[in-house]
C-alpha cells in the first residue's frame, strides 16, 4: 500500500509517495511536493498527487490537512469525494 506522507529534509519536509512498510526516511517512490512549517509555505505537484490518489494512495493526517488547504481534493472525480 502506498501512502502520501512527510519526509524530513533539513528544516523543510518533503511530501512523498512511499510504501507503507518503509521507514520515514526510507526510499520513496516519488517526491510530490514540500512543506516548510516555519514559513507555512508549500509546493505541490498536483498532477502527481492526483495520480497517486486515484491509484489508491492514502494520505497521512498532516498531509491530508495540507492537501485540503490547497484544495487538491476538489480536483478529484466526484465518486472519490471520500476525503472532503
Amino acid at each position: 500500500m502506498v501512502k502520501l506522507r512527510l519526509k524530513r529534509c533539513g528544516r523543510k519536509q518533503r511530501i512523498v509517495a512511499i510504501d507503507v512498510r518503509s521507514r520515514r526516511e526510507g526510499r520513496d517512490l516519488r517526491k510530490v511536493g514540500f512543506y516548510d512549517p516555519i514559513t507555512n509555505q508549500t509546493y505541490l505537484n498536483v498532477p502527481a498527487i492526483l495520480y497517486f490518489l486515484e491509484k489508491g494512495a492514502q494520505p497521512t493526517g498532516t498531509v491530508q490537512d495540507i492537501l485540503k488547504k490547497a484544495e487538491v481534493f476538489k480536483e478529484l472525480c466526484p465518486n472519490q469525494a471520500k476525503f472532503n
